[in-house]
């Protein structure tokens, strides 16, 4: 049995110190990487409590917009008043992912760093996985890869990343704000999440030690004519095999902008601006639903057990834009 070192940090700079300490990782709500230590997928010599060091309020920001502290509990950030009436489609994605109990456990921060995975990544008994095993090869390829990835995958890897608060972050145009030993800076979540490319054991561009502090929104756009879809095998708890954040800034039936984000389909949130332009300036209707539809899924790739992801891919994208356009 190993031993792993527990300190509890008082304030982010102390937390970001203890950091620097080779292996060592921060636990908040724990809900991701408890599951990983458990099944030797994660194996920190030493975990930085990070629970008392504040990070946990939601306000209000000077432009209009919304800073969420990253360790705000995903349930109270559901049920936030200024969530639920302002970025409904956050609310909606939240209350979409997981159980009441782990919504009650889990945090921002925590939920925008759940590790891209799959089942050869979680079973330590498969050792191809070059996820947790750099160089090992890629389970998932030539096995039964039914939830697996349709875009954005390479030779390396083809999970998907699992989160439903990250889908709706994207289609939000979200920032995540980040300290570190370097000092703070902020990065555009379409930026946040890396494809596998040669690395797929990097899951972020977070650097060592670094640490989320917040995430913060855009003056509200996207307040009326909004809708999470997702599309899974059981509607008690599972990750999504394809998900759908749709939202429409509308006036007298006409799209002014719109933002659409795909999930379980990529290692990231998977957004194309491409096929939001095709919507701006237009009536919503069936057949440019299906023209941004199109778009998104250009260039999307089948394995031998996932081909159905990309017709039910089309048809969610195409429901999810019906539903919020018909929202209010």
């Amino acid at each position: 049995m190993r031993s792993i070192d527990f300190e509890q940090a008082s304030d982010p700079a102390h937390a970001i110190r203890l950091a620097q300490q080779p292996n060592t990782m921060f636990i908040g709500g724990g809900t991701n990487l408890i599951d990983l230590m458990k099944g030797d997928v994660e194996q920190p010599v030493r975990l930085v409590d990070i629970n008392h060091i504040g990070l946990a309020d939601i306000h209000e920001l000077p432009d209009g917009g919304l800073r969420i502290g990253a360790l705000a509990r995903n349930s109270d950030t559901a049920n936030h008043a200024l969530v639920r009436t302002r970025y409904p489609l956050l609310t909606q994605a939240l209350l979409a992912g997981a159980s009441p109990q782990l919504r009650n456990m889990a945090t921002v921060g925590g939920n925008l760093l759940q590790r891209t995975r799959c089942p050869y990544f979680t079973d330590t008994a498969f050792a191809m996985c070059n996820k947790r095993a750099p160089g090992s090869g890629c389970g998932a390829r030539e096995g039964y890869n039914r939830v697996h990835a349709i875009l954005g995958a390479s030779p390396t890897c083809i999970a998907v990343n699992p989160s439903d608060m990250n889908v709706a972050l994207a289609a939000l145009d979200a920032v995540v704000q980040i300290s570190g030993p370097q000092g703070a800076r902020s990065i555009p979540i379409a930026g946040f999440h890396r494809l596998p490319g040669s690395m797929p054991q990097v899951d972020t561009v977070l650097k060592p030690a670094e640490l989320i502090t917040a995430v913060d929104l855009p003056p509200p756009a996207f307040s009326r004519h909004t809708h999470y879809l997702k599309i899974r095998d059981r509607a008690s708890y599972a990750f999504a095999l394809v998900s759908v954040a749709a939202a429409l800034d509308m006036e007298d039936g006409v799209v002014r902008q719109a933002r659409i984000a795909l999930g379980g389909v990529a290692h990231k949130p998977w957004r194309v601006p491409a096929a939001e332009s095709v919507l701006a300036g237009q009536p919503l209707d069936e057949a440019r639903a299906v023209q941004a539809a199109s778009l998104l899924l250009e260039g999307a790739q089948a394995y031998k057990d996932n081909g159905f992801k990309i017709k039910l891919a089309q048809r969610a994208i195409v429901r999810a834009l019906r539903e919020a356009g018909e929202s209010v």
